[in-house]
């Protein structure tokens, strides 16, 4: 089974991040028997190898990126196959496209942290939450004047709670790239 990770906050090589080797280099080294950074937004896909838990090459991973790079933001861990299964929902069906800057998907990072109710838009109409499961909120981003909405800093002012934040068509991709079928 494979392993997608989303790092918050983190564009490769940047202060406190790693570059793409020292990122897949730390699950190599954890124990995976394949890691592949996708895109430079700190986004990676890992096999656990063979006697070794994901849990346990995600945590010596996550120990190995602070000590190397100082990484400092928290990561957000999913199955693909979840994933897969989260792109099937076809959650942005019957939207306008032409009325959104951007598809997005949130990953909240404590179990504990409970997702906000439905419907709920940002002051501005920026963001709009379209669809909450357990662990993600689903949303669209606008541009209203000069900038689109940022769903990630909207959620996190109302969550208070860190999170990070992908467009869709990057889990599509992930999917595409690394599911199973």
């Amino acid at each position: 089974m494979r392993y997608a990770v989303f790092l918050r906050n983190v564009n490769l090589g940047r202060p406190n991040a790693p570059t793409r080797v020292q990122f897949e280099q730390a699950f190599l080294r954890a124990g995976a028997r394949e890691a592949s950074s996708f895109l430079t937004n700190g986004t990676l896909v890992y096999a656990p190898g063979d006697g070794v838990t994901a849990q346990t090459v995600f945590e010596g991973a996550y120990r190995d990126l602070q000590s190397v790079c100082g990484l400092r933001e928290p990561a957000f861990v999913r199955t693909v196959d979840y994933l897969a299964a989260l792109v099937a929902l076809d959650p942005f069906a019957g939207i306008d496209r032409d009325s959104v800057y951007a598809f997005c998907v949130s990953f909240l990072l404590d179990p504990s942290v409970t997702p906000p109710t439905l419907p709920l838009a940002s002051a501005r109409r920026d963001v709009e939450l379209v669809r909450v499961t357990p662990g993600e909120v689903l949303s669209v981003s606008r541009q209203v004047m000069k900038a689109p909405g940022s769903p990630n800093a909207f959620l996190e002012k109302h969550l208070g709670s860190r999170l990070s934040t992908r467009e869709w068509n990057t889990i599509t991709r992930l999917v595409e790239r690394f599911g199973q079928g």
